[in-house]
């Protein structure tokens, strides 16, 4: 059984830091890339930010790029989302999701999701 479990979500002032993690069981997680999704209240769920299955590829949405970091640590079967100079529109609930093999844009591609983790940003 796949899973998928964020954590690290949190209240922070504009202008702070979180780290989100994503930690993956029941599959060979070094062949699933994973993306970091975000969604807010009425919205649509947006792409953040993704990361290969060997970790040596990411890309993020201009809305984060260069406030965000994505980074995997495979041994551990784990996902980081590094956030920075946050702002009171990163007010989502973030979503990890596993994709085999090639990571992707569009949620509908990923085959696996966390249950969310709520990040408020106050201004």
């Amino acid at each position: 059984q796949v899973q998928l479990v964020e954590s690290g979500g949190g209240l922070v002032q504009a202008g702070g830091s979180l780290r989100l993690s994503c930690k993956a069981s029941g599959l060979p997680f070094s062949n699933y890339a994973v993306g970091w999704f975000r969604q807010a209240p009425g919205n649509e769920r947006m792409f953040v930010g993704s990361i290969s299955g060997s970790g040596g590829s990411t890309s993020y949405a201009d809305s984060v790029k260069g406030r965000f970091t994505i980074s995997r640590d495979n041994a551990k079967n784990m996902v980081y989302l590094q956030m920075n100079s946050l702002k009171p529109e990163d007010t989502a609930v973030y979503y990890c999701a596993a994709r085999y093999l090639v990571s992707h844009y569009r949620s509908s591609e990923y085959n696996y999701w966390g249950q969310g983790t709520q990040v408020t940003v106050s201004s």
